[in-house]
C-alpha cells in the first residue's frame, strides 16, 4: 500500500477551489501614489488598502527609517533576548505603553504572532478559550494551538458568551475578541465584555489590530474610546502595519502579563528582532497618529460621506463606523464580477469570498483613508451605481442595513 502523496492533496484542494470560483490569486502593485496604485500598468484608485491615515508614505515616517538606517543598518542580528534589543525597540514600547494607557508593552513581528505567543503563554490545556464566532483566525489558531478547549458565541451576543462561561464556572476562562472585525468593521460591544469578564472572573484579551489610530481619543484605539482600563481588560494586542502605515505588532497591559510574555512568549524569544530602522518608522507615525487630530476627522468625513451616498443609492452595507465599508453581496460569482466591473473602471476594490468570510457572504471590503479626496469617493459611488445596476445585484429602493 503506498503512502499518500501530500503535494498531491494540496493540488487537489487547490483545484477544487478554482472549480468553486474560490481561487485566490496574487495581484503585484508596481507603483503607489497616494489613494492611487499601478496594476498591471493601469492606474487604479485603492480602496483596499489598510492605510487609514495615509501614514505608509509620509515624508516623516520615511525620513525617521532612513535616518535608522544609516545609524542602525537594516536588520536587529539577533533575537530581542540575544543581543537585537536596541534603543529604538525600547523607546517605541515606552511610547506604544504610554499611548494606550498600559503599564508596559512588548513588541512582536506581527499580530499572528503576537496572538499566538499570548494564548501560547497565558492558557492551558484545563482552561476554556470563549471567542466571537467572528474573530481574526489568528485568535482562532492561538486558542488550538494552546491546547486550551475553544468555545465560540454568536457574533457580538455577550449573552452567548455568557452561556459558553457559565458551562465551565470551575475552569480558569479567557475572553478574546476583535476590537474592530476585520471584514464587517463592527465594533465589539467592548464594556458588556469586560462586565461579564468582571462577573465570571475571566480575563478578557481584545485584538484592536483595525481600532488603533483610528478611535479614541488621541487615536488610541477602541479600549480608549469605550473608557476601559488595563485591570478591565489586562490584554491588548493592536498592529502597525494598518492605520500607523508600517508593520509588525505590540501587546500592552500590566507588567505581570508583559513580563511573563518575556519570559514564555515563544513566538517573540525565538525570531529575530524587527530592524531597528523600522522601530523608528512606527514612532514617527506613532506621533503622526496620536496628534494629528485633523487626519483623523479626514478619514471620519470619507467613511461619512460614503455611508451616505451608499445609502441613497440603496446598497447594502454592514453597520459600521470604521474605515471598513463591507459592501454585502451574497454570490461569490457576482462579488467577483462586481469587483472585476470596477478595475475596469479604474478602482481596485478585490473581492472577498469563502473561506475568508463565511458562506453566501461574499462582499467587497470597501477601506476608506485619509489619503482619499471627496472626489475619489464620489467617484467610487458613481460607478458601483451604475455598476451595480448592469449585473442586477441591487434592486431600486433596497435600504442599507
Amino acid at each position: 500500500m503506498s503512502r499518500p502523496d501530500l503535494l498531491a492533496r494540496l493540488a487537489l484542494a487547490s483545484e477544487e477551489r478554482a472549480r468553486n470560483g474560490l481561487l485566490r490569486r496574487m495581484r503585484t502593485i508596481t507603483a503607489i501614489d497616494g489613494a492611487h496604485v499601478v496594476i498591471d500598468g493601469r492606474r487604479l484608485r485603492n480602496f483596499a488598502s489598510n492605510d487609514y491615515l495615509g501614514l505608509a508614505a509620509h515624508p516623516l515616517v520615511r525620513e525617521a527609517m532612513t535616518r535608522a538606517a544609516a545609524r542602525w543598518g537594516v536588520g536587529a542580528t539577533a533575537a530581542h533576548l540575544l543581543g537585537g534589543h536596541r534603543d529604538e525597540h525600547e523607546q517605541l514600547e515606552h511610547e506604544l505603553a504610554q499611548w494606550t494607557g498600559r503599564s508596559d508593552a512588548l513588541l512582536f513581528s506581527s499580530g499572528y504572532m503576537a496572538n499566538l505567543g499570548v494564548m501560547q503563554t497565558v492558557l492551558e490545556p484545563r482552561a476554556i478559550c470563549v471567542q466571537d464566532k467572528l474573530n481574526h483566525v489568528c485568535l482562532l489558531d492561538g486558542a488550538h494551538l494552546s491546547g486550551a478547549r475553544l468555545k465560540r458565541y454568536r457574533h457580538l451576543d455577550v449573552d452567548s458568551a455568557r452561556r459558553q462561561l457559565e458551562g465551565d464556572a470551575e475552569l480558569p476562562a479567557l475572553i478574546a475578541s476583535d476590537g474592530v472585525f476585520s471584514m464587517d468593521g463592527d465594533i465589539a460591544p467592548l464594556r458588556e465584555l469586560s462586565d461579564l469578564a468582571a462577573q465570571q472572573h475571566a480575563s478578557l484579551m481584545i485584538d484592536d489590530a483595525h481600532g488603533i489610530g483610528v478611535l479614541g481619543a488621541d487615536g488610541a484605539g477602541s479600549l480608549r474610546e469605550a473608557g476601559l482600563d488595563e485591570q478591565q481588560v489586562p490584554i491588548l494586542m493592536a498592529t502597525l502595519g494598518k492605520a500607523l502605515g508600517v508593520c509588525a505588532a505590540f501587546v500592552a497591559g500590566p507588567k505581570a502579563l508583559v513580563d511573563g510574555l518575556r519570559q514564555f512568549a515563544r513566538t517573540q524569544i525565538y525570531t529575530t528582532a524587527m530592524p531597528p530602522a523600522l522601530a523608528a518608522a512606527i514612532r514617527a507615525a506613532l506621533r503622526l497618529a496620536r496628534d494629528d487630530h485633523e487626519r483623523r476627522a479626514r478619514l471620519h468625513a470619507r467613511v461619512a460621506q460614503f455611508r451616505a451616498g451608499a445609502e441613497q443609492l440603496g446598497l447594502t452595507l454592514i453597520a459600521s463606523r470604521t474605515p471598513i465599508q463591507p459592501l454585502l453581496v451574497g454570490d461569490s460569482e457576482q462579488a467577483l464580477a462586481l469587483a472585476q466591473e470596477l478595475e475596469a473602471a479604474g478602482f481596485f476594490v478585490p473581492a472577498i469570498r469563502p473561506p475568508t468570510v463565511p458562506a453566501d457572504s461574499a462582499r467587497l471590503r470597501i477601506t476608506l483613508s485619509a489619503s482619499h479626496e471627496e472626489a475619489d469617493v464620489a467617484a467610487l459611488l458613481d460607478a458601483m451605481a451604475g455598476i451595480t445596476r448592469k449585473l442586477r445585484i441591487y434592486h431600486p429602493g433596497m435600504a442599507s442595513q
